[in-house]
């Protein structure tokens, strides 16, 4: 049985999570159908294909020996089986809906924490998959492989490989203290320093920062989803006629879409900069835990009370700027990297407060996930669409994750469902916030 330590972050993710607010990426797949068979066709397949790819039958189980006291590894389920994970629901006529509800439910936790929920189409001509890995099983990036790994096969880039260290016992660990303790102290030191500096960067970055009201909420537990698909074109056409980046537009988009939802459900964007987070991966090839979570941000205001789509756009981009000189490792945004520097244990007994301390951390958050621009296919049902979902932290009311998948961009809507019943309202806001640069551009 092979297994690894869970690196800190994933330690984090899986220590925070709770019943109303679990810690799973989502994605939600609609293909193109054949039959109306195409969906059962489908669920054979994911379950037959699973029982190969490795990282779908890793199990996430609790460490005590003496150097990782409180922690965790991945490790193969020798129990696996595939048909606990894929399940194949009634046809439905509203994807997101059935969506929604499946992502409330948190992953079983003995179990691999992943799932694959195949959804025919009520029109007999399409289906969906929506696919749920546990953050600390997976990032949004090696969700992508492991995903990858069910559907038809494409050629994607591999990374190298791995050394394989000998596997780690009681004694063995007991035995090597002795010799490792004036590294250890000298690691811990070099780690208080840094942990001090990212956490003095942290509160200077949030002074005098509130948290917005808009957008916090008393925890249901319910979910919502909803997707939004735009033609890149457009987005390239803003780019190049204001300057900045693709995801400085699309992050804009987000926040001329909260003016225009707040003000349609009365709560009125007046004085509203809510702060965003936009995770930036610091993912390296070789790196010491490659399956891990290796994740930064930044920390930025949403300029949602100016009324120029076009002032938003530079407020934006002027932030996403100042944010890349100073670099992952500071600001606000950093404040993930505090995890490499927190034992094992205190991810263990601290997860909780972690996970409710969001809220005073952030409003929204707002991440992009990397697709390949190849078409990807499941038993040769062309995959047309795909929205990224991301958790909800706890007391807040909406996540935004944006992917961009052969010339379209799909932005994934995640929401209380009691707090953001009009989530459509925020959708159909998005793509309106598009055409709406796209006229100030052209006049």
């Amino acid at each position: 049985m092979t297994s690894d330590l869970l690196a800190p972050l994933d330690l984090a993710f899986w220590n925070m999570e709770s019943e109303r607010h679990p810690m799973h990426l989502g994605a939600l797949g609609v293909f193109t159908a054949h039959s109306p068979t195409a969906g059962a066709h489908a669920a054979d397949l994911l379950a037959a294909r699973a029982a190969a790819v490795p990282g779908l039958r890793m199990r996430i189980r609790d460490v005590w020996q003496p150097l990782a006291f409180g922690g965790a590894t991945r490790e193969t389920d020798p129990d696996f089986d595939p048909l606990n994970h894929v399940r194949l629901h009634a046809p439905t006529a509203d994807f997101h809906a059935v969506a929604g509800r499946l992502m409330e439910r948190p992953l079983e936790r003995g179990r691999p924490p992943w799932e694959a929920h195949v959804l025919p189409g009520e029109d007999g001509v399409s289906f969906a998959v929506l696919f749920k890995f546990h953050h600390a099983l997976a990032d949004g990036l090696r969700a992508l492989k492991l995903a990858a790994g069910v559907l038809d096969p494409v050629d994607l880039p591999e990374r190298g490989p791995r050394a394989i260290e000998p596997p780690r016992t009681l004694l063995s660990d007991v035995r090597r203290l002795p010799a490792r303790v004036p590294e250890l102290v000298k690691g811990t030191l070099s780690d208080v320093g840094r942990a001090l500096d990212i956490g003095a960067s942290l509160a200077r970055s949030t002074l005098g920062m509130r948290p917005s009201s808009a957008l916090t909420s008393a925890p249901s537990g319910t979910r919502r989803t909803a997707g939004v698909v735009l033609d890149i074109e457009d987005v390239h056409r803003v780019r190049k006629s204001v300057g900045g980046t693709v995801n400085d537009v699309l992050i804009a988009v987000v926040a001329g879409a909260l003016r225009s939802w707040l003000d349609e459900r009365g709560d009125g964007s007046a004085g509203v900069a809510p702060r965003a987070l936009i995770p930036v991966s610091r993912r390296r090839p070789r790196a010491a835990h490659p399956q891990g979570n290796r994740l930064s941000g930044y920390l930025i205001r949403l300029p949602v009370d100016d009324p120029d789509p076009l002032r938003r756009l530079d407020t934006v981009r002027t932030a996403m700027v100042r944010n890349k000189d100073a670099g992952p490792n500071r600001g606000a945004g950093a404040v993930a990297l505090l995890a490499d520097h927190v034992p094992a244990l205190g991810h263990r007994l601290g997860g909780p407060l972690v996970g409710q301390a969001a809220r005073l951390w952030f409003d929204i958050l707002v991440t992009s996930v990397p697709l390949p621009g190849l078409g990807l296919k499941l038993g040769g049902h062309q995959l047309t669409e795909v929205f990224p979902f991301a958790p909800l932290a706890p007391g807040q009311s909406l996540a935004v994750a944006i992917s961009t998948y052969r010339g379209r961009v799909h932005y994934g809507l995640v929401a209380d469902a009691r707090a953001v019943p009009d989530l459509d309202v925020f959708a159909r806001a998005v793509s309106d916030e598009v055409e709406t640069l796209l006229s100030v551009c052209e006049h």
